[in-house]
């Protein structure tokens, strides 16, 4: 049986994998595989486990020569982002195939054209190839609207502008186009060029735990917070913290230390008497029972001590120190 369709096959459709031991239908990975390429996410890993897919396996499944193709192409794209040697052709109609990329040899002011558009830019800011000046800063997204239009069109395109900019940003790593409704879902980003995690508020590569930082970055949000309910915050947890850790210990020592032999012997007593399961007698089931209770009261006074002893230390370094690190800066 097919762990992803449910339905039984013969054998022979279940292909070898040189990534991983799993196993699905030859229909199932083909059809991961065409969503896969056709969202760019490449490469593709295993449905069933984080190991990248082969590219030998990868052409041996994909039936569509369009997306082999197409699978290549992203391939190259992801490899020669990572390299910070690497600089993107800027001409609109410079494909991949055409040198769209290229590696500079210089380190040194230097002026690259592709090969195949013939477009010859900066180096260093990508500019059009300028070798008696320095690097100019790019121009913004207002600034051909601003000198062209008239004083109605001009507000009408910065509002498009600021709309654009709140939709559209680009990747902290490979300055790739990336574009997210801003409807204050997740700020959690994974640019599909080069794999970069980055939030979308602050435009940082980051961290599991950089939405529980004091950066004022939220999970959920369409803005960061202000300055002013980001320092109130951090104020309440350094001056709330000693109550909230009492509280929450004063709760959870007798919740473990009560809780856990409550649930060991109603764990044994389900498979009691009136189970079919069970084939222990009364006095068996009664021994049973009072002998887990017995032992979860000499154990939940050790896993009391070790949540408490490990869990308000941690709270405390986090409050203290990285908090109260951020409110000096």
């Amino acid at each position: 049986e097919c762990p992803l369709c449910l339905l039984p096959q013969p054998p022979e459709a279940f292909p070898s994998l040189a990534s991983c031991p799993h196993r699905s239908c030859r229909g199932c990975l083909q059809q991961y595989l065409r969503l896969a390429v056709r969202e760019s996410r490449v490469p593709a890993a295993c449905p069933h486990c984080p190991a990248a897919l082969l590219p030998a396996d990868v052409h041996r499944l994909l039936p569509e020569p369009a997306l082999r193709d197409k699978y290549e192409e992203f391939l190259l794209r992801r490899l020669l982002v990572a390299d910070p040697g690497t600089r993107w052709c800027p001409a609109p109609d410079c494909s991949p195939s055409q040198a769209r990329f290229l590696i500079a040899l210089s380190c040194g002011g230097l002026g690259v054209s592709g090969e195949g558009c013939g477009t010859e830019f900066c180096y260093h800011c990508r500019q059009p190839w300028h070798p008696d000046g320095p690097c100019a800063p790019a121009p913004s997204l207002a600034t051909p609207t601003a000198q062209l239009a008239q004083p109605e069109e001009l507000a009408h395109g910065e509002a498009l502008a600021r709309a654009e900019a709140e939709d559209i940003k680009v990747c902290p790593r490979c300055s790739a186009f990336i574009m997210k409704i801003n409807d204050g879902s997740c700020n959690r980003m994974n640019c599909t060029v080069c794999g970069c995690l980055f939030c979308w508020l602050c435009l940082r590569e980051i961290s599991d735990v950089h939405f529980l930082s004091p950066s004022g970055c939220t999970f959920w949000g369409k803005r960061p917070w202000s300055r002013t309910r980001r320092i109130l915050w951090q104020l309440g947890m350094v001056l709330g913290a000693p109550m909230v850790i009492s509280l929450a210990a004063g709760v959870a020592v007798p919740v473990i230390t009560i809780g856990i032999p409550i649930y060991m012997g109603r764990k044994v007593l389900a498979g009691g008497p009136g189970s079919r399961r069970s084939s222990l007698s009364g006095c068996q089931q009664c021994l049973s029972v009072t002998s887990s209770v017995l032992l979860s009261l000499f154990v939940s006074p050790i896993i009391t001590a070790l949540t408490v002893g490990v869990g308000v230390p941690l709270v405390l370094t986090y409050v203290y120190g990285t908090v109260v690190l951020s409110l000096c800066r």
